[in-house]
């Protein structure tokens, strides 16, 4: 089976859609199929690291410039200047680099598409997968993946064909093996919760750079006795170098990890996150990671809300905000009630099996 991805990471973007392609690409080639990645060369793409995990890398051009329509954002919705050109030439150049191949699978994931670029790659291959995370666009596809939270089949029944299959909810969540491997190591050294070890990772870009407003906001925090903290940042975030001179100067040991290869690891050992309400929350929630999320882009604010209401995380707007939440004597207090409570609503989102299911979903449904 041949499968090909359509997919970006930039500054602009971030690195969650290729990081949860490369997820399934990579149970994919397990389970025996061939896949390819479309990617254009963004500021901040991970082409190379798609090549390092073994996967063929198609590389489209960035524009300098955009065009008119993009620019302005005429009758475009809001992710269109993401793309770095119109939806219609990056058909073309997907086309062109597809040659006479037919994919088995074309999988897209990128809220700059929509069912006119679909419709327009549908002679190109055999049956078309599309993931999202909005349900706000008309999608021509198979199969259909939405792994949010508080998400429904029925906010979808306007958006993709009647006949299509839709996976809806965190079940399907995209992670790595490694997280249901150490879900029952997580889960069991949480019985008796003590916050020792911070865990902060805001994405893989953090363009905005909230790390650092983090980090000063915890120094002028009374922090718990024998308190270490742990940041986790991308290669390509900005910040970097800001973030690593900030840490030096906290009263508690702060250390700056990049790129970090077993994150799963990491959760696992870490009693609290502060982090984004990306795809990362699905990790968390497989390993019963207390948290303390911000939305950190519009997309995140619907997903913060149900991981809320949910009981599996606590949600900060600002500083302010998480000053008053990581002080709650029921976090960091010596009897912290509320660590295992959201530790325990966290693992009842997700098993960790979600990327088995979808393999099987594409392949059940191949043609």
């Amino acid at each position: 089976m041949h499968v090909v991805f359509r997919t970006d990471a930039s500054v602009q973007i971030g690195t969650g859609h290729v990081m949860r392609c490369l997820t399934l690409a990579d149970a994919l080639r397990d389970a025996g199929a061939n896949c390819t990645f479309i990617c254009r060369t963004h500021t901040g793409h991970l082409l190379d690291l798609i090549h390092q995990r073994g996967h063929t890398s198609i590389a489209l051009a960035a524009p300098t410039t955009l065009p008119t329509d993009v620019q302005q954002n005429t009758s475009l919705r809001h992710h269109a200047s993401w793309l770095g050109t119109d939806w219609s030439s990056d058909a073309a150049e997907t086309i062109k680099t597809l040659n006479t191949r037919c994919a088995d699978w074309l999988i897209v994931d990128h809220y700059a598409l929509d069912s006119r670029w679909e419709s327009a790659l549908r002679p190109h291959c055999k049956q078309l997968m599309a993931m999202d995370d909005l349900a706000d666009r008309a999608h021509d596809c198979d199969l259909l993946l939405d792994q949010n939270l508080g998400r429904s089949a029925e906010d979808y029944l306007p958006h993709i064909p009647e006949q299509a299959t839709a996976l809806i909810g965190p079940r399907y969540a995209l992670l790595r093996p490694e997280f249901a491997a150490l879900r029952e190591e997580s889960l069991n050294r949480r019985t008796v919760p003590k916050l020792q070890q911070l865990l902060i990772t805001l994405g893989g870009v953090d363009q905005d750079n909230i790390t650092e407003q983090v980090l000063n906001a915890l120094s002028q925090c009374a922090l718990p006795n024998g308190l270490c903290i742990t940041v986790i940042m991308g290669a390509h975030a900005p910040w970097l170098e800001r973030v690593r001179a900030t840490a030096r100067t906290m009263p508690v040991p702060t250390q700056i990890l990049v790129n970090v290869s077993h994150m799963a690891r990491w959760m696992t050992l870490s009693d609290l996150c502060i982090g984004a309400a990306g795809g990362t929350a699905w990790e968390r929630c497989c390993l019963g990671l207390p948290s303390l999320v911000m939305a950190l882009a519009e997309n995140q604010k619907n997903g913060a809300d149900a991981l809320q209401e949910h009981g599996a995380a606590l949600v900060f707007k600002n500083t302010d905000e998480l000053v008053e939440l990581i002080t709650d004597q029921r976090l960091c207090g010596e009897h912290p009630s509320l660590l295992k409570q959201l530790s325990a609503s966290a693992a009842q989102v997700t098993h960790g099996n979600g990327t088995t299911m979808v393999v099987k979903a594409l392949k059940d449904l191949h043609v």
